[in-house]
């Protein structure tokens, strides 16, 4: 049989259960949100009153990043509002593409047959489009629900349909295909970063199996932080544009 770099856009499918079929992404993305809730009951479980450093510092960051979203929303309480959402979708993010480079992720599975196709159980979870889209979706639907929230049906809606002047109503028109587009961009920035980034690293082990990947890897998890990041931030930014009344 003959050997190669073998690449597989979709996910797998493993099996499954009443009707809904379970992918390698599914598995990992399990993985995912289990070890942000160990992780999340073990640092809140150890604050104390009095602090230490590693608490310090921790607090630290929590405050400059709720600090930061207040300062782009001009709005300390939609801050509180938004703060959980934002680090929600920045820590999954990251720590997805993350553990990609855990031992196992995508070196252990099994074989559909005698010499037949080898199916990983597990999976980076942003190499699988229906992952970044559905995030792209969540933050897609807060965005315009915070819009029509806080400026109300009529005003938020008159961002697109403007019939003030042709001008007015051509600029409302590209206003809302690119609010639509932010699904694509958002979905396939994240998906193709990452996805790119696995190729890559599968390339330099085929032909450099054991110095190649070391820094490609190194880089991956700096892209994988700032693609989090991106996310993040971006959709920090549209919520801001959202509540924005237009000129």
């Amino acid at each position: 049989m003959e050997k190669g770099i073998h690449v597989v856009l979709a996910p797998e499918v493993l099996g499954t259960l009443w009707g809904i079929p379970i992918t390698n992404t599914l598995i990992t993305s399990w993985i995912v949100i289990a070890l942000l809730v160990a992780l999340a009951f073990a640092i809140g479980s150890r604050l104390k009153m009095t602090p230490s450093r590693f608490q310090t510092l921790f607090e630290w960051l929590v405050a400059f990043i709720y600090d930061y979203v207040a300062e782009v929303l001009e709005s300390r309480e939609l801050a509180r509002r938004f703060f959980p959402l934002l680090v929600t979708l920045f820590l999954f993010i990251f720590t997805a593409n993350l553990i990609e480079f855990t031992p196992g992720i995508g070196s252990v599975g099994f074989f559909r047959s005698w010499g037949g196709e080898f199916v990983p159980l597990f999976r980076s979870v942003n190499t699988d489009l229906n992952v970044t889209l559905a995030l792209a979706v969540i933050a897609f639907v807060v965005i315009e629900i915070t819009g029509i929230a806080v400026l109300g049906a009529l005003k938020y809606g008159s961002k697109f349909i403007n019939l003030h002047s042709p001008i007015g109503f051509i600029v409302g028109i590209i206003e809302f295909f690119s609010e639509i587009a932010r699904l694509i961009s958002f979905s396939f920035r994240l998906f193709g970063n990452i996805l790119a980034g696995e190729v890559l690293i599968l390339v330099a082990t085929f032909f450099i199996p054991y110095a190649g990947p070391v820094p490609l890897m190194m880089f991956e998890v700096f892209v994988g932080f700032i693609q989090a990041a991106i996310f993040a931030l971006l959709t920090l930014f549209f919520i801001k544009i959202a509540i924005t009344p237009a000129h």
